[in-house]
């Protein structure tokens, strides 16, 4: 049985056509599997250079919402657009194009763990920037390992590093590609307290030195309160609120404030 939607304070923006600083723009974005609807009518816009925070119960599709951005899921209905191109209708290499200055930071770290630190900065940069020297890789290694505090890890294996410095590792070979978008899935799960503020830190680092605009799929409010411009609710398959913390945590909707409690 769905809860009752009818109280939650909805606020929604006019998607801007002529608008330089939108990033993603989403349009009636539909996704289902099989009978369950997931993503009924979303309707989103991303501006440049800012930290969107997406919350919602688990199972209300954010996790499917990003993964739609990077392309690793087809949307059935509606329009997804990365820097004004509708990525439905881009084939081939304008779609990696596109794709190539988007970040993604799994849950998982998805790292290699047969492989070095070293190996898994090497890894993204071998398979899209073959043409760099020996002298050009280590510079871009030995960055991305200080921008995450990880300088002294890079012989190590990932089976030898704790879990937020594998979540620092994986934050490292995302940003490598100088990505323009950083899509966040779950940044702090599993982290104790002060390991996750260091996550949440470390991605508001990325903003300021690499000016990124980023979406973080968090349960985590506190890392929510730390990086988020601005914040959206997804309940049953739409975007239920938006507004800053601050707005959010004071909404007149008790299922609103019920994240910030």
């Amino acid at each position: 049985m769905q809860e009752n939607t009818t109280n939650i304070e909805t606020k929604s923006k006019t998607i801007d056509k002529q608008n330089n600083d939108v990033v993603i723009e989403m349009e009636h974005l539909k996704k289902s599997f099989g009978k369950n609807h997931v993503l009924r009518d979303i309707n989103l816009v991303v501006n440049k250079g800012e930290n969107l925070a997406v919350l919602g119960q688990s199972g209300t599709g954010k996790s499917v919402l990003i993964k739609c951005i990077v392309g690793l899921i087809d949307i059935d209905d509606g329009k997804l657009l990365i820097f004004g191109q509708d990525i439905s209708e881009l084939k081939n290499k304008k779609l990696v194009e596109i794709q190539k200055k988007i970040g993604f930071l799994f849950q998982s770290g998805a790292l290699y763990d047969s492989m070095t630190v070293r190996e898994n900065l090497e890894f993204p940069l071998r398979k899209q920037l073959n043409r760099l020297s020996k002298e050009e890789l280590d510079s871009l290694i030995k960055e991305s390992l200080h921008d995450v505090g990880l300088d002294k890890a890079i012989d190590k294996t990932p089976s030898e590093l704790s879990g937020g410095m594998r979540k620092r590792l994986g934050l490292a070979r995302t940003l490598i590609l100088k990505p323009e978008i950083m899509l966040y899935d779950e940044p702090t799960t599993g982290l104790d307290p002060i390991t996750s503020k260091e996550i949440s830190n470390l991605i508001l680092e990325v903003q300021r030195k690499y000016h990124t605009t980023s979406i973080i799929i968090t349960h985590d409010i506190e890392c929510t309160k730390l990086t988020a411009d601005r914040i959206i609710v997804i309940k049953d398959g739409i975007c239920a609120a938006e507004g800053t913390f601050d707005e959010l945590e004071k909404s007149a909707d008790p299922w609103i404030r019920s994240f910030f409690e």
